[in-house]
């Protein structure tokens, strides 16, 4: 769906509220099919962002599991090597 939302579940540290609301922004431009509302639909967008925002974040507080916690810096280091290996990485 949208390759800009990250996995934000079972990491130390826990997701922080940036991270929760640049994904619910990324959804709901997904979802709206623009990166930039327009000013009739600018109060539409900010409520469905502010909306997704919540309701991720008490997701993010409610799921459960035995899974030790991902490292953020072990993680990212992992997917920037996959995208080395595919040629989609150059820096």
């Amino acid at each position: 769906m949208c390759r800009n939302i990250h996995t934000l579940h079972n990491f130390d540290p826990p997701a922080t509220s940036d991270e929760v609301h640049a994904a619910a922004l990324q959804y709901v431009r997904k979802v709206a099919g623009t990166t930039k509302p327009s000013k009739a639909n600018q109060a539409a967008f900010d409520a469905a962002v502010a909306e997704i925002a919540h309701t991720t974040q008490h997701l993010l507080d409610d799921l459960v599991t035995h899974a030790p916690p991902k490292n953020r810096e072990e993680e990212a280091a992992k997917k920037r090597a996959r995208a080395v290996a595919s040629g989609r990485y150059a820096g």
